[in-house]
């Protein structure tokens, strides 16, 4: 059975930095994309940053520049290292797998979901 489970999450002021970690069991995901989306209170989840091989990344217009993604296939673990983060990025994270090497964005194609981990930036 494939699991997924975040970590990392918590409080920090604006300015300040977090990394979420992503521990997938299951099966070996060093194929596949791995995604991290976002949903904030009243906002739509939104995908933030997808990984394929390592020089295949995906960043959204909104972090591009502030968030860094990676894995480590040897340890089923992919990571979202966020550095000056801002109070609008306030939301819970999720970490998710689309299944094959196409890096896609449509959210309803990674179908492997972790429960979230909350990020809050106070400003």
């Amino acid at each position: 059975q494939v699991q997924l489970v975040e970590s990392g999450g918590g409080l920090v002021q604006a300015g300040g930095s977090l990394r979420l970690s992503c521990a997938a069991s299951g099966r070996t995901f060093s194929g596949d994309i791995m995604g991290w989306f976002r949903q904030a209170p009243g906002k739509q989840r939104e995908l933030v940053a997808a990984i394929g091989r390592v020089t295949s990344t995906y960043y959204s217009i909104s972090v591009k520049g502030r968030f860094t993604i990676s894995r480590d296939n040897a340890k089923n673990t992919v990571y979202l290292q966020m550095d000056s983060l801002k109070p609008e990025d306030t939301a819970v994270y999720y970490c998710a797998v689309k299944y094959g090497s196409t890096l896609v964005l449509e959210e309803s194609m990674y179908t492997s979901w972790g429960q979230g981990t909350q990020v809050t930036v106070s400003s």
